[in-house]
């Protein structure tokens, strides 16, 4: 029995590690890193000719309201989602949506990117609203069924980011009073916490991997110290009254992340760019919540901290994972072109030109801004130009996923 036995367990795990189905919807990555992508590449120029009055368009919501909220659930949300239907795998061991389940999500998303630009808000919301409860409840079953509970945070933030969508087409709708900017606030500094702890998992780690013998200590008390801080700074940001308090939290905040950064050693990545871009982005983290404290005492406006983080920590963050993950599970080798390295650049490029040249040169704002969208957009085209045929392609070696 044993002679037979083996032979039969090598080949039934042979087949299942064989390419099923089509490649696009063998993993979550490939239709949101696709679709979160495109959505990057075509709003911000799409917004910036909306706001100078190039062209005549009238989104689901007022324009304003639909640029912050496209870069938030139409662009960064996908990537999320596709990251993490895709992590999910290895951290569980457990089959994450694939096939006919993806391809609704996917469609999902799809059809919610349409109604915000056609209408009516009523569709636009019902769509919005479906798609992150449904993930949420797919990401924490399949952790719990693994009793994977370091990562059900998560799941917890996936929910309070649906919270926060939820409020924030009522309040379009105008079924609440509340300021519909406020909830997309919240949005955003939920997904700064997601990327605190996403990259205080994996930058590290990368760097150490890349460099040979370099040993990286993380202290765990300085850990929560810093992913709490951050919490309560950016929750006094979004509800509380503008004041010392959140100055000196937000300050404190920044300094930590400006810290853990520096233990990361990353001026050993400068040549290493499928490094140095997690690094170059996170450190958009600790400058948006300078940024943000100052604002707290009305030094600056509230719009360089916010675009700090967007730009610069989440849109760098995005660009830097989107291409390494997507090397990763498409059996490709870790190393980027000059294209990609390009990318990078111009998305650091588009966060400079947004937030510092306003700052600075406040005559140059609309130069400015029509710079950073074209740079932005740029940026994600490139990464589509060389990744949309591998994600739409089996794996080089041959694998499933």
């Amino acid at each position: 029995m044993k002679s037979v036995s083996l032979p039969i367990f090598s080949e039934v795990k042979a087949a299942a590690e064989k390419p099923q189905g089509w490649p696009f919807l063998r993993l979550g990555f490939r239709p949101f890193y696709l679709g979160g992508t495109l959505v990057a590449a075509l709003a911000v120029p799409l917004w910036v000719a909306m706001f100078m009055g190039g062209i005549s368009s009238s989104p689901a919501v007022p324009a304003l309201l639909w640029h912050a909220h496209e870069m938030l659930f139409g662009f960064a949300i996908a990537i999320i989602v596709g990251f993490l239907m895709t992590a999910g795998k290895n951290w569980t061991g457990l089959a994450t949506p694939r096939g006919a389940s993806l391809g609704a999500l996917a469609l999902l998303w799809l059809c919610t990117r349409i109604a915000a630009l056609t209408g009516p808000g009523l569709l636009y919301a019902l769509l919005d609203m479906a798609l992150l409860p449904l993930v949420a409840g797919i990401f924490a079953r399949l952790l719990l069924r693994a009793k994977n509970f370091r990562n059900l945070p998560l799941a917890l933030i996936l929910t309070l980011l649906a919270a926060a969508n939820l409020v924030f087409h009522l309040a379009a709708l105008g079924l609440l009073d509340v300021p519909a900017m406020t909830p997309l606030h919240a949005a955003l500094g939920l997904i700064i916490i997601i990327e605190s702890v996403i990259a205080g998992r994996v930058v590290p780690a990368f760097t150490m991997s890349a460099t040979p013998g370099l040993r990286i200590q993380t202290a765990s008390t300085q850990e929560r110290l810093t992913l709490g801080l951050t919490a309560v700074g950016l929750l006094l940001w979004v509800f509380a009254p503008a004041g010392v308090w959140g100055l000196l939290v937000l300050l404190a905040a920044a300094s930590l992340h400006a810290k853990r950064l520096w233990g990361w050693r990353p001026l050993l990545t400068r040549h290493k760019p499928i490094l140095w871009i997690l690094h170059a982005a996170y450190a958009w983290i600790a400058l948006g919540l300078l940024l943000l404290a100052m604002a707290q005492m009305g030094w600056l406006p509230v719009s360089a901290g916010v675009h700090a983080l967007a730009v610069g920590a989440t849109g760098g963050l995005i660009i830097g994972m989107a291409t390494r993950t997507a090397r990763g599970h498409t059996g490709r080798p870790l190393t980027v072109s000059t294209p990609e390295v390009a990318a990078y650049g111009l998305v650091m490029a588009a966060a400079l030109l947004r937030v510092l040249v306003p700052l600075l040169l406040p005559g140059f704002y609309m130069t400015a801004l029509v710079l950073s969208a074209s740079a932005w957009s740029v940026a994600f085209f490139i990464y589509l130009w060389v990744y949309a045929p591998w994600l739409m392609q089996t794996r080089l070696d041959g694998k499933d996923g």
